[in-house]
């Protein structure tokens, strides 16, 4: 009994894998322009978190001022990327 239980998972797994090969949806590769914008958009976005990390544990508040100053210009440069 548990081999018929087992061989039916088997097969159903088959099914699934073959299923997601022959959906596979073909995508162009991204233009030089648009990879450009993706690759500064990670690095923005990055460099955010990195700001928001060091903003939950400083205490001295001319550090805290300079980074929110950061992140809001942070937060402008991605709010252009958005725009392009």
């Amino acid at each position: 009994m548990a081999r018929g239980w087992e061989s039916k998972s088997v097969a159903s797994q088959i099914e699934a894998a073959q299923a997601r090969r022959t959906v596979k949806v073909v995508t162009p590769p991204p233009q030089p322009d648009e990879f450009e914008l993706r690759r500064k958009r990670a690095g923005l976005e990055l460099s955010r978190a990195r700001v928001l990390a060091q903003l939950e544990v400083a205490t001295n508040e001319r550090y805290r001022a300079m980074l929110q100053a950061a992140l809001e210009h942070l937060e402008r440069q991605l709010a252009e990327l958005e725009t392009h």
